[in-house]
Protein backbone atom coordinates (compact mmCIF):
# COMPACT_ATOMS: atom_id res chain seq x y z
CA UNK A 1 0.00 0.00 0.00
CA UNK A 2 1.33 3.15 -1.25
CA UNK A 3 0.20 6.46 0.54
CA UNK A 4 -0.94 9.42 -1.11
CA UNK A 5 2.27 11.58 -0.87
CA UNK A 6 4.16 9.02 -2.62
CA UNK A 7 1.78 8.14 -5.04
CA UNK A 8 1.54 11.97 -6.44
CA UNK A 9 5.36 12.08 -6.31
CA UNK A 10 5.08 8.77 -8.50
CA UNK A 11 2.82 9.55 -10.78
CA UNK A 12 3.99 13.17 -11.32
CA UNK A 13 0.79 14.67 -10.27
CA UNK A 14 -0.63 16.65 -7.35
CA UNK A 15 -2.42 14.90 -4.26
CA UNK A 16 -5.29 16.95 -5.18
CA UNK A 17 -5.33 15.63 -8.20
CA UNK A 18 -5.55 12.18 -6.83
CA UNK A 19 -8.20 13.45 -4.07
CA UNK A 20 -10.46 14.88 -7.39
CA UNK A 21 -9.75 11.32 -9.05
CA UNK A 22 -10.98 9.33 -6.26
CA UNK A 23 -14.30 12.57 -5.82
CA UNK A 24 -15.07 11.21 -8.75
CA UNK A 25 -14.87 7.10 -8.57
CA UNK A 26 -11.90 7.18 -10.72
CA UNK A 27 -10.35 4.82 -7.96
CA UNK A 28 -11.41 4.16 -4.49
CA UNK A 29 -8.29 3.65 -2.23
CA UNK A 30 -8.23 2.43 0.71
CA UNK A 31 -8.43 4.72 3.78
CA UNK A 32 -6.77 4.71 6.87
CA UNK A 33 -7.49 7.27 10.00
CA UNK A 34 -8.88 9.23 6.91
CA UNK A 35 -5.79 9.04 4.46
CA UNK A 36 -5.91 7.79 1.26
CA UNK A 37 -3.98 3.93 0.38
CA UNK A 38 -3.59 2.55 -3.06
CA UNK A 39 -2.63 -0.93 -3.98
CA UNK A 40 -1.22 -2.14 -6.85
CA UNK A 41 -5.19 -2.16 -8.78
CA UNK A 42 -5.16 1.25 -7.81
CA UNK A 43 -1.58 2.18 -8.98
CA UNK A 44 -2.51 0.47 -12.39
CA UNK A 45 -5.97 2.98 -12.77
CA UNK A 46 -4.38 6.23 -11.75
CA UNK A 47 -1.63 5.57 -14.34
CA UNK A 48 -4.38 4.90 -17.11
CA UNK A 49 -6.01 7.89 -15.69
CA UNK A 50 -2.47 10.04 -16.04
CA UNK A 51 -1.86 8.45 -19.19
CA UNK A 52 -5.11 9.04 -20.81
CA UNK A 53 -5.67 12.42 -19.78
CA UNK A 54 -1.81 12.79 -20.27
CA UNK A 55 -3.20 12.86 -24.70
CA UNK A 56 -5.54 15.49 -23.71
CA UNK A 57 -8.09 13.87 -25.99
CA UNK A 58 -10.32 12.27 -23.34
CA UNK A 59 -12.01 14.20 -20.99
CA UNK A 60 -12.27 12.87 -17.04
CA UNK A 61 -16.18 11.80 -18.05
CA UNK A 62 -15.07 9.55 -20.73
CA UNK A 63 -12.48 7.78 -18.77
CA UNK A 64 -14.88 7.28 -16.38
CA UNK A 65 -16.74 5.25 -18.90
CA UNK A 66 -13.70 3.31 -19.93
CA UNK A 67 -13.03 2.53 -15.96
CA UNK A 68 -16.40 2.13 -14.29
CA UNK A 69 -18.13 0.80 -17.09
CA UNK A 70 -16.84 -1.55 -19.41
CA UNK A 71 -19.40 -4.27 -18.41
CA UNK A 72 -22.05 -2.47 -20.58
CA UNK A 73 -19.95 -1.87 -23.45
CA UNK A 74 -20.50 1.61 -24.02
CA UNK A 75 -17.29 2.36 -23.84
CA UNK A 76 -16.84 1.29 -26.81
CA UNK A 77 -18.86 4.02 -28.24
CA UNK A 78 -16.77 6.36 -26.23
CA UNK A 79 -13.20 5.05 -27.74
CA UNK A 80 -15.00 5.01 -31.25
CA UNK A 81 -16.48 8.74 -31.00
CA UNK A 82 -13.05 9.74 -29.96
CA UNK A 83 -10.86 8.09 -32.50
CA UNK A 84 -13.57 9.65 -34.97
CA UNK A 85 -12.75 13.29 -33.46
CA UNK A 86 -9.00 12.53 -33.52
CA UNK A 87 -9.08 11.55 -37.16
CA UNK A 88 -11.08 15.01 -38.78
CA UNK A 89 -8.33 16.97 -36.60
CA UNK A 90 -5.84 14.93 -38.17
CA UNK A 91 -7.04 15.95 -41.57
CA UNK A 92 -7.22 19.34 -40.24
CA UNK A 93 -3.42 19.24 -39.28
CA UNK A 94 -2.17 18.16 -42.62
CA UNK A 95 -4.31 20.59 -44.10
CA UNK A 96 -2.40 23.14 -41.95
CA UNK A 97 0.69 21.22 -42.12
CA UNK A 98 0.37 21.46 -46.40
CA UNK A 99 -0.51 25.25 -46.45
CA UNK A 100 2.17 26.49 -43.99
CA UNK A 101 4.73 24.62 -45.21
CA UNK A 102 3.40 25.73 -48.88
CA UNK A 103 3.59 29.25 -47.50
CA UNK A 104 6.90 28.66 -46.36
CA UNK A 105 8.52 27.35 -49.09
CA UNK A 106 6.31 29.59 -51.99
CA UNK A 107 9.04 32.14 -53.65
CA UNK A 108 6.58 35.18 -53.80
CA UNK A 109 7.22 37.86 -51.42
CA UNK A 110 3.94 37.85 -50.46
CA UNK A 111 2.28 34.54 -50.72
CA UNK A 112 -1.32 35.96 -50.24
CA UNK A 113 -1.52 38.32 -52.46
CA UNK A 114 0.61 36.90 -55.41
CA UNK A 115 0.89 33.01 -54.92
CA UNK A 116 -0.99 31.63 -58.21
CA UNK A 117 -1.46 28.11 -56.54
CA UNK A 118 -3.07 29.95 -52.83
CA UNK A 119 -5.55 31.96 -55.65
CA UNK A 120 -6.24 28.75 -57.47
CA UNK A 121 -7.29 27.40 -54.04
CA UNK A 122 -9.68 30.07 -53.12
CA UNK A 123 -10.72 30.38 -56.08
CA UNK A 124 -11.89 26.34 -56.20
CA UNK A 125 -13.02 27.35 -52.02
CA UNK A 126 -15.30 30.60 -53.33
CA UNK A 127 -16.83 28.83 -57.06
CA UNK A 128 -20.13 29.14 -56.78
CA UNK A 129 -20.61 31.29 -53.63
CA UNK A 130 -21.69 34.29 -55.31
CA UNK A 131 -23.35 33.15 -58.06
CA UNK A 132 -27.03 33.33 -56.42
Amino acid sequence: MRSIGEVAAWLGVTASALRFWDERGLVSPARKSGARYYDEDDLHRLAMVKMLRGTGMLSLDEIDVLLRRPQHGDWRTTVQTRLSEIRAQQEKLAAAEEFLGHFLACPREDPVKDCPELRAHTARELKGTFDK
